[in-house]
């Protein structure tokens, strides 16, 4: 395992490498035993999102927990339903087959969306569509997906793409399943190899959930 005082420094590296950061030194790192935090603030949804992923791609991160709160300045406020249009119509755009099962709720600038989609990566597209939009101070996805899939198809399928990735070592990697929930298992080398094997898992068709119980940096 690699000291927590280089993660951080790698950390804090990472985000002020990033020139899309207006203002990186607001963003505060601390590390205790693989698990980075970050606190502080942006100004804008975007890049908090953007200092998480910055701190992903650090060898020896084991968890983060990001704090970063969101303070919009006074030209980027908007309010509550100009938000929940905007976010409408970035969905109706990107994803205008889904835009009927999926519904956005807006309270004091945190955005919810709720519905349900077939594939994980419906999901995942949704939340990219609505990111972007001015005004979010938080974002929440509570869109489900219905299964389509047997376990044992479901399982075949993770253990193949794993073994067809060149980012994983799946000898390592366990694979289990219960209906259309999958838990994942074993030992890797990095943060970016385990997120990997999750992305990998989510890609299944009828995937409805997945646990990662990979552990990082403990791999021979």
């Amino acid at each position: 395992m690699r000291p927590d005082a280089e993660v951080r420094q790698d950390v804090e590296a990472e985000i002020n490498w990033d020139p899309s950061f207006e203002f990186q030194h607001d963003i505060l790192v601390s590390v205790k035993d693989g698990v980075v935090t970050l606190d502080g603030f942006t100004h804008s949804y975007s890049d908090r999102n953007r200092a998480e992923r910055a701190a992903k791609r650090v060898k020896g991160v084991s968890a983060i927990a990001n704090d970063i709160t969101v303070k919009l300045r006074t030209q980027d406020e908007k309010t509550d339903p100009e938000i929940a249009r905007a976010a409408i119509s970035a969905i109706r755009s990107a994803l205008p087959e889904l835009a009927d099962n999926l519904k956005i709720v807006v309270r004091e600038g945190v955005v919810t969306i709720e519905g349900a989609v077939e594939w994980n990566f419906q999901r995942e597209a949704a939340e990219d569509a609505v990111r972007p939009t001015e005004g979010i101070k938080n974002l929440v996805n509570l869109v489900t997906l219905k299964p389509k899939a047997q376990a044992y198809e479901i399982r075949e399928k993770i253990e193949n793409a794993l073994t067809r990735s060149a980012q994983v070592e799946a000898k390592r990697i366990k694979v289990e399943t219960d209906g259309s929930e999958v838990v994942l298992s074993g030992e890797v080398n990095s943060w970016a190899e385990r997120w990997e094997a999750e992305r990998s898992a989510w890609s299944a068709p009828g995937v409805t959930k997945v646990t990662n119980h990979i552990k990082v940096g403990t791999a021979a």
